[in-house]
């Protein structure tokens, strides 16, 4: 039995949609008036950083993205141009390939982490409670969204923390 959404649930769709973007916009915004590159650049370089020797397939990093990535390639090609990542043959499989982040992406990324987490806490932090952002993961999760990287997000690694 199909059944189409009340009010109030296409009320939500509506805002989650328009929030997502805002906040985005915003963090975005603050990382350009910091000086640093767009936030999926800071996105694929901590993912390289958290994965096993600093590596990943190009498909595994475009799953592992938090912003949609349409365009992993472009990405990875700018991150290498900047030398911040690295192209490396897989040796078992010629074809395929893996990129790695440099010693220069790690630094970057935890430059952009300053201005970052400065942004979450301004747009996110200041507007919610820590039970509140908590009530707000829980309903996430249920959406679909696995806010359960909570306590490993607030985790720190070198002085930055995970996400």
């Amino acid at each position: 039995m199909k059944r189409k959404p009340s009010t109030e649930a296409t009320a939500a769709w509506i805002r989650l949609m328009r929030v997502q973007s805002r906040v985005l916009d915003a963090v975005e915004q603050d990382l350009k008036k910091a000086g640093f590159p767009p936030l999926a650049w800071y996105d694929a370089l901590l993912e390289l950083s958290r994965a096993p020797s600093g590596e990943m397939r190009p498909v595994e990093l475009e799953k592992q993205m938090l912003i949609p990535q349409y365009s992993t390639s472009r990405l990875i090609d700018r991150l290498v141009d900047e030398g911040l990542a690295a192209r490396r043959e897989c040796k078992i499989d010629k074809r395929g390939q893996f990129v790695e982040i440099t010693e220069a992406g790690r630094e970057l990324q935890k430059k952009m982490w300053s201005a970052y987490s400065t942004a979450i806490e301004k747009h996110v932090g200041s507007k919610l409670s820590d039970a509140d952002a908590l009530k707000l993961c829980g309903l996430l999760d249920r959406l679909g969204c696995s806010c359960s990287d909570v306590k490993a997000a607030a985790t720190t690694r070198d002085g930055v923390p995970a996400r």
